[in-house]
């Protein structure tokens, strides 16, 4: 009750001095934030077009990388010092992950 009636009075006193008048300044439109949200919308539509582009052109940049044609290693060398085996692992004669032995 006590919070409508300072609203009452303050309402009142607003109205008695005149403060319901708008200076011209106030009363016209708003210049400066409708301007500024064309400029964001502006920038947002460039800056997105831009990401379109560089996506597609990222993508045919790098299919055309791919579907190159690379030249494949020749095998090395067998050379004597490689894959020595000095005594048996625990699980076969072969690496663990390999199976070149049909025994096991």
């Amino acid at each position: 009750m006590a919070m409508s009636m300072s609203a009452g009075r303050c309402g009142l006193r607003a109205l008695l001095r005149g403060g319901a008048r708008r200076s011209d300044a106030a009363a016209g439109k708003r210049s400066f934030s409708a301007s500024a949200h064309q400029d964001d919308a502006y920038e947002t539509a460039k800056w997105e077009k831009i990401t379109y582009a560089g996506i597609v052109t990222c993508t045919v940049l790098s299919i055309y990388n791919l579907s190159k044609d690379h030249p494949h290693h020749l095998e090395p060398p067998a050379y004597e010092y490689l894959h020595v085996r000095n005594k048996e692992f625990p699980w076969g004669p072969d690496g663990l992950f390999e199976k070149k032995h049909a025994e096991h």
